[in-house]
């Protein structure tokens, strides 16, 4: 039988194949990290446009509009409801009705059909979060989404990484505050009222891997 004979480059190939394929959970390892620390990889700053430009500056910063009245089902669901038109209308069948910016929302009205707000904060589908579960145990709204009443247009603030939930976790005390200041923008608790409400709650989160990787 025939010997066959490769050329003296694939020698290198062979050794540079090895030392890729020795070396790859170092890579990945190392991709990761990178990723984790860059502000474009975990969204930070992402600012999508929305189809109609609600500001949540003028809403909830400049008339204090409660987060609540469009993000009705917070307290009671593990999704935060994002407003139909209708709730909209509510408002607007009376203020600035001709207005072009709200054009969207008026032929959603009358066509019944959804708005299609752009999620800003939006966790990977293997991650279980419960949004009542948070609020009615005394943690703030801008605990995670920052200061909104502030923002012309949404933007992530948080990393919102495994890690800086768990921060959270072992760490739950300086968030919470009572249920009537839950949506308060800027308020600052006291030490006593953290204590308070983590003592009545019986604070005490999980940091198990089934807890949020269900």
């Amino acid at each position: 039988m025939s010997r066959i004979i490769f050329p003296e480059w694939t020698e290198s190939l062979k050794k540079a194949m090895r030392l890729l394929l020795l070396g790859a959970p170092i890579y990945l390892v190392a991709l990761v990290a990178w990723g984790v620390r860059d502000g474009q990889a975990i969204r930070i700053g992402y600012t999508p446009d929305q189809p109609v430009p609600y500001s949540h500056a003028l809403h909830a910063g400049e008339l204090g509009m409660d987060c609540r009245y469009c993000h009705s089902t917070v307290e009671r669901s593990p999704k935060a409801a994002v407003p139909p038109a209708a709730v909209c209308m509510n408002c607007h069948s009376q203020i600035r009705t001709d207005s072009p910016k709200l054009g969207p929302v008026r032929s959603a009205y009358a066509d019944n059909a959804p708005l299609k707000w752009v999620r800003v904060h939006d966790l990977p589908d293997y991650v279980y979060f419960n949004h009542s579960a948070h609020v009615t145990r005394g943690v703030g709204c801008e605990s995670c989404h920052g200061r909104v009443d502030t923002m012309v247009k949404v933007s992530q603030e948080k990393s919102l990484t495994m890690s800086w939930c768990l921060e959270c976790h072992r760490n739950p005390t300086s968030h919470l505050r009572q249920p009537e200041n839950i949506t308060k923008m800027g308020y600052k608790p006291s030490r006593e009222e953290n204590l308070a409400v983590r003592d009545a709650n019986h604070i005490h989160p999980s940091t198990n891997c089934s807890t949020c990787h269900r």
